[in-house]
């Protein structure tokens, strides 16, 4: 059996890391300055430029209304609750003007599971959008949401997202990863795509030229063995169709959820886990920080765990905040 060292001196050189071998970092190797110097390792080497990278854009939630039940959500709201809403297209331009003029070039447009709205609904914002805003990226609709709009209008995924594309969709967000094990999936959220469906709208996505971000939020029911499958599937997707840009992880935030009884995870455990990914996931150009939910102090602390970019400074979040 390897030494934990060892495993950590080859990763850093460039050798893949087995699924078992991760499952061993996380569970024996609590040491996290080794941990940090071998992910940040990695960094500098696909990344040997001297400067890091962040980007300028918004979180826009254009609807809070959601067929889904996720325990760890506190922003889902059902129709018909006082507080439930979908943005017009006026707040929406309200909200990409200010982007702009704070320098900002993409949205993270995003909205919880609209029973009703039908697929054309979404094709005309996106098109409406595009027309006004022709050089803003929309970074649009998480794997979960177009699953639903995939089996709410009963047509193909890929004609789903083909629609989507040529509307004016230009990226896919990784929301809704969570933990790709069925088992823990099941445990958190009901009415919500499972993994081979998050999984799939990626690999259609990919086939048809696009890119997309992919993402794992742990520190809740999952187990450390959980963590490396889901790593492990992002990997094998990768493998196959090299469309993934980057990849963010963070940690459950428990306040106001269905599982607020949990204990919170710490930057510890954040850290440690973000420097596994970066050693496992070496087939990622891109690790983002995730210093919305760790604070921008451990944020920065990031970059040298394995994170070359800052992600977005995120003018709105609504979600985990």
């Amino acid at each position: 059996m390897r030494s934990i060292d060892s495993i950590l001196r080859a990763a850093a050189d460039g050798e893949r890391m087995t699924p078992e071998n991760a499952l061993r970092l996380f569970e024996e190797c609590q040491d996290l300055s080794a941990l940090g110097k071998a992910a940040d390792s990695v960094t500098r080497r696909l990344h040997p430029e001297s400067y890091r990278t962040y980007n300028i854009d918004r979180n826009i939630n254009y609807t809070n209304v959601c067929a889904a039940v996720c325990h760890f959500c506190a922003f889902y709201r059902k129709p018909g609750d006082s507080d439930a809403y979908v943005l017009t297209r006026e707040e929406l331009c309200h909200k990409i003007d200010e982007t702009i003029a704070l320098g900002g070039d993409q949205a993270l447009l995003q909205g919880g599971m609209h029973p009703t709205l039908k697929l054309e609904w979404y094709e005309d914002l996106l098109r409406f959008l595009k027309e006004r805003y022709p050089d803003f990226n929309l970074h649009a609709f998480s794997p979960p949401e177009i699953w639903h709009f995939h089996k709410l209008n009963k047509i193909p995924l890929q004609d789903v997202l083909s629609r989507l594309k040529n509307a004016g969709m230009g990226s896919l967000p990784g929301g809704g990863g969570e933990i790709l094990v069925d088992r823990v999936r099941k445990e958190l959220t009901i009415n919500k795509c499972l993994s081979d469906a998050w999984l799939e709208v990626n690999r259609v996505w990919h086939g048809l030229g696009g890119h997309s971000t992919c993402t794992m939020m742990f520190g809740h029911v999952e187990t450390l063995a959980d963590r490396v499958e889901s790593l492990n599937r992002l990997r094998l997707l990768q493998d196959e169709t090299g469309g993934f840009t980057a990849f963010i992880c963070w940690t459950f935030q428990p306040e106001h959820t269905h599982l607020a009884h949990l204990p919170p995870v710490g930057s510890h455990e954040y850290l440690r886990t973000q420097a596994i990914s970066r050693l496992f996931l070496d087939n990622i150009p891109n690790i983002q920080s995730s210093w919305v939910t760790q604070g921008l102090k451990i944020g920065q602390l990031a970059l040298q765990f394995g994170a070359n970019d800052m992600g977005s400074l995120m003018i709105e979040e609504n979600v985990v905040s």
